[in-house]
């Protein structure tokens, strides 16, 4: 095809000229000039470059450029730039086009300026650089250079909204006019009338707030007799448009129905005399804004009535940029009541109990107070619930103020951090000596788990009498792929296990290298897992003493913190070239425990019975490892040992955590009810670790109940590659619950809870990853549970089983327990013998050396009335202790400062805790004892008296009282709870603290 009939097919309105036609063969280009008489349409000119580049394809890669000028006048182009302007804009952003004519335009100076009223579309432009796109454009279609700027007119949109919203307002007042006036007629409305779109408001007709079908507005509405009340259109109209999720609704402009929750609510007066009301809600997606213009403070006031904070309403309106805010808002225009989302119910005959649960007590892991737990375990009907934080008890008041007065039986317990001080640094010993025969081993495997991963090195050392022997070294052909991670860590590759032997055959010749040798490996737990169970898959048998140099670098070496295989190695000069590999690190491991034998031996170990001993007395709580336990308060004696429990593991054993050692759990177990917790417990970790028989049936019998959980608190483990799947975790719970069955132990299944709802899991990933969690994204579904959930849940039981864990044990557990209170409702102050007629006397005593013997009548009827109040409700032995203190300083050389409300008290200053008088103020000679009271109430305090001689004996009064009535210190019935504020010296405040030690004894005074 000719250029000439390109240019006329694609170009007929314009005259154009082909001036000039360049090849550059070296640079592969081509370029075209061409004159014009007028802009060419950016629609019309792509098509027209399309044309051309497929014309010329001939020509291969050639790069395709094209130069256009024009030889119209200035009037001409500045016209056609704007119209130019208007429909590339619209080519390149439909959106804009609402936004864009002439009158907003300007062009001055090779300057063009936008002046929009939407803050969205200019947002856009700019993260498109439309600008720049819109300048290239045009100077290759006019060869002219142009600045582009897109500006966004606030001010101008702020008159628009509220014009547009006055406009809607009217034609809304005349339909309703409408309606009514039909309506009244008659009493028939004529069907065409009535469904006639208000004119001349384009933002009903364009679906913009309830016009038409699609936004639910008039047409149907006004259908409805003029009497009839819609109880759900709380603003306006009638919504029907289909509700969108807020999340969804802010991806970009336009019309939409919110249904949320309202959390915030205001309003505020404009200058036009009209309000503002805002919400802000939320549909768990997102949350956003609302914002609407009503015509008065009445009609403010109607709907703020209507909508109230927490509740569910559907808000339809349109979402825009709010140029206030700076971010996205939907101004609304209708508002109807909405449900919410469907609350879950308990709706079984008989009651799960919750038996794990934590508060937000529990340090950065539980999302809901105990207020919010024990309220919905109410509502669903359940009988009792547990409260078990991470080792502290402080929910225990809240808990038990929501249940106050209620039926609901608080369950008082916490999950502990269980260390165990019982347990031995060798396991199986068989009297062997130091000096014996030692195998020293390490394992490399394809994975974590004993049972899902295949072994694929064995290294092994053999020790007698403190000198290596033997070796033993091999690799294991696992007949399965390497984890490309695996490789990575040990440098193993596929291709040096191709061709090696089966673990059948090197696992005997492995334990006849071993013989009758004890075993020593570095976290022997995981290595000895895997020997055990290939054991037992070929018929092996496996009853070896077991030592781990973990454990024992953890009793000899207390100055190091990390206890891993390269740090130990490195603190104690022993070399290890290729950690990861078995046979390395089974030699690095080696000439560690000879080490450590020496070490022991200088400790007057020799055999290892003597180091079970010294473990027994050496080992630092702080090296212990932990698992987890919950503990159920049964009655009071269980409470007063929890109590101390609680004490002794976050003053004396607390490392990162508080621990309870496990031997003083087992000696104050009584009152208490002690479950064997999640998978972080010692019975579930036993079963996951492969431990032995004899081992998992001790950890069992030392627990009161076994608990299990869904699979998905454990899914976890999978991840990991501890577990291989879901079938394998609910085979887990099988054998708990069969142990339970063979020891006589109820099971109980538990939630674990940690949050409420499903949804709330995503405040607890805020918290994970703020601690570190790299898995924080990956909640588990700890969620407060309802019977027949838990019962979904485990129905992989069968349904009697599942009822048995989820119903029936629980309530068992629960049944145990007593009601009771955690804080006693009366108070329990200290006791001193004696302390009420101390007080007296020393009141009176002090009084009488004061104003002399008998006592003015206003002192003594005042000093008498305090000390009856104080005496009857036993406060005497808080004035005693307070008195005693200050007494103690003020002998040592230090004053001490009263502060607060005990300055109202006479008995307080005639006892010596405080210098402030609170009598009337009063003259008082202190050689003859007479007085004179200033009771007309000219003054409140003595010292603005006059300076004054007794009458009767001639010397200087004293002056003193400021006048200040007993009832602001222990309440108008006298029977306040005193709070006496003593402020001591700085330097003495040890001594103060110490002396209140001696006056009741240590172990029962606490700072």
């Amino acid at each position: 095809m000719a250029l000439k009939d390109l240019i006329t097919g694609c170009l007929p309105e314009h005259r154009i000229k082909v001036t000039n036609i360049q090849y550059f063969i070296e640079k592969k280009e081509i370029i075209f000039s061409f004159e014009a008489d007028t802009l060419v349409v950016l629609e019309q000119y792509l098509a027209f470059e399309k044309q051309v580049k497929e014309a010329f394809q001939p020509f291969g890669d050639a790069q395709i450029y094209f130069k256009m000028s024009l030889n119209s006048d200035g009037d001409d182009i500045l016209t056609g730039v704007k119209k130019w302007f208007i429909h590339a804009c619209i080519q390149l952003m439909p959106s804009i086009s609402p936004w864009l004519n002439e009158q907003v335009i300007k062009v001055e100076n090779n300057h063009i300026e936008a002046s929009l009223m939407d803050g969205i579309s200019c947002e856009r432009i700019e993260q498109q650089r439309m600008d720049l796109k819109i300048a290239d454009l045009l100077k290759s279609l006019t060869g002219l250079s142009y600045k582009v700027n897109f500006l966004y007119d606030e001010q101008n949109c702020v008159k628009q909204t509220e014009a547009l919203n006055e406009q809607k307002e009217v034609a809304l007042q005349k339909m309703i006019k409408t309606v009514s006036t039909e309506s009244a007629g008659d009493g028939k409305s004529t069907q065409s009338n009535a469904s006639q779109k208000p004119q001349g408001n384009p933002g009903f007709n364009s679906g913009g707030y309830g016009g038409g079908n699609q936004g639910g507005g008039f047409e149907k509405n006004t259908r409805r007799k003029a009497n009839e009340v819609d109880e759900t259109c709380l603003y306006r109209n009638k919504i029907r448009r289909e509700v969108t999720k807020i999340n969804d609704g802010m991806e970009e402009e336009g019309v939409f129905c919110f249904e949320a929750q309202v959390f915030e609510a205001d309003s505020r007066d404009l200058r036009s005399g009209k309000c503002l009301v805002t919400f802000s809600i939320s549909d768990g997606t997102n949350s956003i804004g609302v914002k609407l213009f009503v015509k008065d403070s009445q009609e403010r006031d109607d709907l703020m009535g209507k909508v109230k904070k927490g509740d569910w309403y559907k808000f339809e309106g349109s979402v825009r940029f709010d140029t206030f805010e700076k971010e996205l808002a939907l101004y609304a225009m209708n508002i109807n009541l909405g449900k919410g989302p469907a609350k879950r119910k308990d709706e079984s005959e008989v009651k799960r109990v919750e038996l794990h649960c934590h508060t937000t007590m529990s340090d950065m892991d539980g999302m809901s107070s105990a207020k919010s737990l024990v309220k919905r375990a109410m509502s669903w009907g359940h009988k009792a619930i547990a409260i078990t934080d991470h080792g502290v008890l402080q929910a225990f008041p809240e808990a038990m103020e929501t249940a106050r007065g209620t039926d609901m039986k608080i369950l008082y317990g916490l999950e502990g951090y269980l260390m165990d001080d019982s347990s031995e640094a060798v396991i199986n010993p068989k009297g062997q000596n130091l000096n014996d025969t030692y195998v020293v081993f390490d394992l490399e495997t394809t994975g974590l788990s004993f049972k899902n991963h295949k072994i694929t090195e064995i290294g092994a050392v053999k020790i007698q009498g403190g000198q290596v022997i033997d070796h033993f070294s091999s690799l294991v052909d696992p007949q399965v792929s390497l984890e490309p991670k695996i490789t990575e860590l040990t440098g193993i590759t596929d291709d040096m296990l191709v061709g090696q032997p089966l673990i059948s055959e090197i696992l005997p010749q492995f334990m006849a290298f071993i013989g009758d040798a004890a075993l020593v490996a570095h976290n022997a737990a995981f290595d000895t897992a895997f020997i055990k169970e290939n054991c037992s898959q070929l018929g092996l048998p496996f009853d070896f003493t077991i030592l781990d140099t973990l454990t024992l670098s953890r009793l000899l070496l207390k100055d190091v913190k990390r206890h891993k295989l390269n740090n130990i190695a490195k603190y104690l000069g022993v070399s290890l070239e290729n950690h990861h590999r078995a046979v390395d690190d089974a030699k690095a491991t080696a000439e560690i425990f000879l080490k450590f034998v020496a070490m022991l031996q200088e400790h007057e170990c020799v055999t290892i019975d003597d180091i079970n001993q010294y473990s027994s007395k050496n080992m630092d709580y702080q090296m212990m490892d932990t698992s987890h336990v919950i503990i159920l308060v049964k009655n009071y004696v269980g409470l007063k040992n929890l109590y101390q429990l609680v004490s002794h593991s976050n003053i004396n054993t607390f490392y990162k955590r508080p621990r309870i050692p496990k031997s003083m759990l087992n000696n104050m177990r009584e009152g208490l009810i002690i479950g064997s917790a999640c998978e972080a417990g010692e019975l579930f970790s036993a079963l996951v670790e492969n431990k032995s028989t004899d081992e998992i049936e001790a950890i069992v019998d030392f627990y009161d109940y076994l608990e299990i959980q869904p699979i998905g608190n454990n899914q976890f483990l999978i991840e990991k590659g501890l577990v291989k799947d879901q079938e394998e975790l609910k085979e887990f719970n099988r054998k708990i619950l069969a142990l339970g069955d063979q020891f006589g132990k109820p099971v109980v299944a538990t939630c674990d809870v940690h949050f409420l709802d499903p949804e709330d899991e995503v405040y607890r990933r805020i918290l994970m990853a703020g601690k570190g969690f790299t898995d924080a994204d990956n909640q588990a579904p700890l969620y407060f549970r309802n019977t027949e959930e838990m019962l979904k849940e485990f129905d992989y039981l069968g349904y009697e089983r599942a009822y048995e864990v989820v119903v029936r044990n629980t309530n068992l557990i629960a049944d145990q327990i007593e009601n009771i209170l955690p804080i006693p409702d009366d108070t329990y102050p200290p006791k001193i013998e004696g302390s009420e007629e101390d007080l007296r006397n020393m009141c009176m005593e002090k009084a009488e050396s004061i104003y002399g013997k008998p006592l003015p009548e206003l002192v003594e009827t005042r000093l008498v009335r305090e000390l009856n109040s104080i005496i009857s409700n036993g406060y005497s032995v808080m004035y005693i202790i307070a008195q005693k203190l200050v007494k103690k300083s003020i002998e040592d050389g230090y004053l001490v400062g009263s502060r607060g409300s005990v300055g109202s008290s006479l008995a307080a200053t005639m006892s010596g805790i405080t210098e402030v008088n609170p009598l009337p103020p009063h003259y008082i000679c202190k050689n003859c004892k007479n007085s004179e009271f200033i009771l007309d109430g000219s003054l409140g305090s003595g010292a603005d008296l006059q300076d004054k001689d007794c009458p009767v004996c001639g010397q200087a009064y004293k002056k003193d009282g400021h006048d200040i009535p007993f009832e602001t210190f222990l309440g108008f019935e006298g029977d306040k709870e005193p709070d006496i504020d003593l402020n001591f010296a700085g330097v003495y405040q040890a001594n103060a603290h110490k002396y209140t030690e001696e006056l009741f004894g240590k172990g029962y005074t606490f700072k």
